[in-house]
């Protein structure tokens, strides 16, 4: 049995300039971390005496006969990259609802991609990891997403992201002295909508518009380097939440589809209460929302906002891992067995 543990990520800025379409021509770059909530997937080969030949669970459970079988797009097309042709089970569960905007796609992607290179005795780098996980989303599967949410998963941590237009990515953790860091965390809060979105039709929408978002693009990116600059310097951590708000407009003008008329209700009731910024994570269209909040006013904006859920969290250093590590080997059936000894 092998159980692999990779964290959901929290965008800060410069979402949309991950998107290959932009970044191989422009370049891109985002400011994230990666927070305490988790998606678990464990895996083992199937032994050959049930009726299938492989399990997976997830909010469905899926009895298949063959690997190319399976309708999880995630699974089927890992297991293909993987080359696994053995009987498998996977479990997959997770701290957050998925289509929620934190990233739960890649880190499944990533995770199960853990899980299988442990249960073939490997151990990848995190940048394989999410090298490939970018390769099986973008291209196997063929889904509209970018190519952050991979690098938050594998990575984790609170890092400074470029890509470049060659293709590649870079990573750079960001450094700050613990105070700082603690009394930024204590400015953050994060509120469930109560819906969820289908993400890869929202992005598909908002890839159609790029050609036409020049500016806005060229604007969401310099703020990851504005808001890298607020925390790293000294300015007053209120910048933060300011820029956070104007970088909201500003996603809000890429699509009709990554706002509602609920959202921004939401949104302004949270500002009225004195929340300085926000965002919708993700896409857009439902899910999680941010807000930056002065922590004197943290209650009063919580209270503004029941009976949504506030879910509290803390930043991630861990990225990916494998908190079990108990290997098996594929178990052959007796007519192969025969066949392996009579060769």
């Amino acid at each position: 049995m092998i159980i692999s543990r990779t964290p959901y990520r929290i965008s800060f800025f410069g979402g949309g300039t991950d998107y290959p379409v932009w970044y191989q021509e422009n370049g891109g770059a985002v400011l994230s971390t990666s927070i305490d909530k988790y998606a678990f997937i464990s895996c083992r080969y199937l032994p050959p005496y049930f009726e299938h030949r492989s399990r997976v669970v997830y909010s469905r459970i899926e009895l298949v006969d063959d690997n190319v079988q399976i309708e999880h797009p995630a699974v089927r097309e890992t297991l293909r990259y993987m080359g696994v042709g053995e009987g498998i089970e996977v479990h997959y569960d997770g701290d957050m609802p998925a289509r929620t905007g934190i990233g739960s796609s890649s880190s499944f992607t990533v995770g199960l991609l853990h899980a299988l290179y442990a249960l073939r005795g490997r151990m990848p780098t995190k940048q394989q990891l999410a090298v490939d996980a970018i390769r099986i989303e973008q291209q196997l599967i063929g889904e509209n997403v970018g190519s952050q949410d991979q690098v938050a998963a594998a990575y984790g941590g609170f890092n400074y992201v470029t890509f470049n237009p060659a293709g590649n990515f870079e990573v750079t953790p960001l450094i700050l002295p613990s105070d700082r860091m603690q009394e930024f965390s204590q400015h953050l809060l994060l509120v469930f909508t109560g819906f969820s979105r289908n993400a890869s039709e929202i992005a598909a929408s908002q890839v159609r518009a790029t050609p036409n978002r020049r500016m806005e693009l060229l604007a969401m990116r310099q703020m990851v380097d504005e808001g890298m600059g607020i925390l790293t310097g000294d300015a007053p951590l209120a910048e933060f939440g300011s820029l956070l708000h104007e970088g909201w407009q500003l996603k809000r003008s890429l699509t009709r589809d990554v706002s509602t008329p609920a959202i921004d209700d939401i949104y302004a009731a949270a500002r009225s209460a004195g929340a300085l910024g926000g965002k919708l994570l993700g896409a857009g269209g439902g899910g999680f929302l941010l807000f930056f909040v002065q922590p004197e006013l943290r209650a009063r904006v919580i209270k503004r906002l029941e009976p949504l859920t506030v879910v509290p969290f803390q930043m991630d250093n861990t990225g990916s891992q494998i908190v079990v590590y108990q290997p098996t080997e594929p178990v052959q059936t007796q007519a192969a067995r025969s066949l392996q000894l009579a060769a």
